[in-house]
């Protein structure tokens, strides 16, 4: 069975996911995940999203995967009772006490091992199936041979996770203190400031205050900045290496890049299972939300060419305006969320389609005045179109 795993930073981005595709979603209570950021689930919140989920079949995990202190430690069996009391599928571990208190106090729950444990063998990864994990979450730094080899030698019913798009870290698995000692944020408790995406300058000991710029150019070098992952034309390639679930980096996103990105690769690999190319406009997708220029990461072993050093700014095509709420009197129904004008380049995404180009003949307020122009976040408006369009499908206008 193949999965798509999607983030959910908060209740919106939940919806976005299983709307558009996903198998399974990862989100945090409030403690012990790696997203300290986000806006998280308190446990009335992770009982909601669990009920939603799964009445649509979608599996939730919640992560786990910090490095806790002996205080959290002492907390942490009432938080994944009731965790587990909320519904929630599995748990994502980094920590071996954390295990071990999981199928103390929550044995229902499966067990995933975090990528932030640095699994890159099997021996790693067959001995943690010895203490209870169901799942590896592999180390981004893994390539496709090892993958196989690791696949091969582990039980068979133990599942294979991998990341195939978003942000990557400098650091490996993610594992860096560098944060920590520039901004007192630690990394490895879901607070990164960060700082490899800074510009830097070299200063000699014994000139303070003379910056040297190290630079390819005069705009500078931003020398610990990594590109993003893209997998989408190569799923086929980590099924036949032996992944079992598909994952998509970005518990701090939005939810409209939960749903272009969760509906690109739920398409794509729907190709991959039924061996059949991946459509141009299914690649096109992931350029139509904000990110940094793209790698496949380590898995074909580029090693060099994972860095970006002229800029660590984000890239983007595509501006989020508006969700559809529903149909009514033959007009569309929506909740603006950026500015627009009815003479914008509007295209709608709709679950598991191609994007259409939206074309209203009018654009109504609130008041049922017709405008030009929308400039009222979250105001709800009506357009007449010519034609229906489900709720939940997302407005973009197109180019800048």
């Amino acid at each position: 069975m193949l999965e798509l795993l999607s983030p959910a930073g908060d209740y919106e981005c939940l919806e976005a996911a299983v709307k558009f595709g996903c198998d399974a979603v990862y989100l945090g209570g409030k403690g012990y995940g790696m997203r300290a950021a986000s806006k998280n689930f308190d446990f009335d919140e992770l009982k909601k999203a669990a009920e939603h989920a799964h009445r649509s079949g979608v599996k939730v995990y919640i992560t786990v995967n910090t490095l806790p202190s002996n205080d959290e430690i002492e907390m942490f069996p009432e938080f994944i009772k009731n965790a587990e009391e909320a519904g929630v599928d599995a748990a994502i571990v980094c920590d071996l006490g954390i295990l071990a208190l999981i199928k103390k106090h929550a044995p229902s729950l499966e067990i995933h091992m975090s990528t932030q444990v640095g699994i890159v063998n099997y021996a790693t990864a067959a001995e943690l199936y010895n203490l209870g994990a169901k799942r590896v979450v592999l180390s981004r730094e893994t390539s496709l041979d090892e993958i196989k080899k690791i696949r091969e030698k582990i039980p068979e019913d133990m599942e294979i996770e991998a990341f195939v798009h978003g942000a990557m870290c400098v650091s490996f698995s993610g594992r860096c203190l560098l944060s920590a000692y520039m901004t007192n944020r630690n990394a490895n408790r879901g607070e990164c400031a960060q700082p490899c995406r800074w510009k830097y300058s070299l200063m000699e000991e014994k000139r303070p205050g003379e910056y040297f710029p190290v630079f390819e150019d005069d705009g500078g070098t931003y020398i610990l900045n990594a590109k993003d992952m893209c997998m989408i034309e190569h799923l086929d390639k980590l099924i036949d290496a032996g992944v079992s679930s598909f994952k998509i980096e970005g518990r701090a996103k939005s939810a409209y890049y939960v749903a272009t990105v969760t509906n690109a690769y739920s398409a794509a690999l729907k190709c991959a299972k039924e061996k059949r190319p991946v459509p141009q406009w299914v690649k096109d997708e992931v350029y139509n939300v904000s990110h940094r220029e793209y790698c496949t990461g380590f898995y074909f072993g580029n090693y060099d060419a994972t860095q970006i050093y002229e800029s660590s700014g984000y890239l983007r095509s595509c501006d989020f305006v508006g969700v559809i709420d529903g149909f009514a009197n033959g007009r569309v129904l929506l909740t603006q969320r950026n500015y627009f004008t009815a003479d914008d380049d509007i295209e709608v995404l709709m679950p598991g389609c191609e994007p259409v180009k939206f074309r209203p003949s009018a654009l109504y307020n609130s008041d049922g005045e017709e405008i030009r122009i929308a400039n009222k976040a979250t105001e709800k408006l009506s357009a007449e179109c010519g034609r229906e369009f489900p709720a939940g499908s997302v407005l973009r206008r197109v180019g800048k």
